[in-house]
């Protein structure tokens, strides 16, 4: 629905994947960037590989899980986070715990196992006993952390 037929939209999609809406400003004869999503480079997805992290308050913005390294070193000097981290060490079937991680994005969940009827204990106990479990995370932070999301797969 126009309401405004004097004012001209364009969204358009970039080569590395932003999205802008430009706006016409008739008085300047030329397009205004009116928003643009990502609005930071923690908003690109998986930025920082397998088991990192994007926080835009350090610098490099990529960082690795605590017990992991990253993969290439020397990208990652380069501000290259994309190829992610590895593990220091082997992982140990009942001999692991896990590291909590606050107010990050959630990664790829199509591959998970939900159950919205157990608790945030009862799915770190779950995770445990599966040696293939390589994170748990709350199904409903809103409603007070119930529910569970088990990845079993690279995250």
């Amino acid at each position: 629905l126009m309401t405004n037929q004097s004012i001209y939209s364009r969204l358009t999609v970039s080569s590395t994947g932003y999205i802008q809406r430009h706006t016409w400003i008739p008085p300047s004869y030329g397009w205004s960037q009116f928003w643009s999503i990502p609005t930071d480079s923690c908003d690109l997805y998986g930025g920082c590989g397998p088991y990192g992290y994007c926080d835009t308050n350090t610098s490099p913005i990529c960082n690795c899980i605590r017990g992991f390294d990253p993969r290439n070193p020397h990208e990652w000097k380069l501000r290259v986070g994309s190829g992610g981290c590895v593990r220091r060490t082997q992982l140990s079937c009942g001999g692991d715990g896990f590291t909590r991680l606050r107010k990050i994005k959630l990664p790829d969940t199509t591959s998970v196992m939900v159950d919205r009827s157990i608790s945030t204990k009862a799915c770190e106990k779950r995770c445990l006993k599966d040696c293939n479990c390589t994170a748990f995370a709350n199904a409903d932070i809103i409603k007070g952390g119930s529910g569970c999301v088990i990845w079993t797969e690279e995250l």
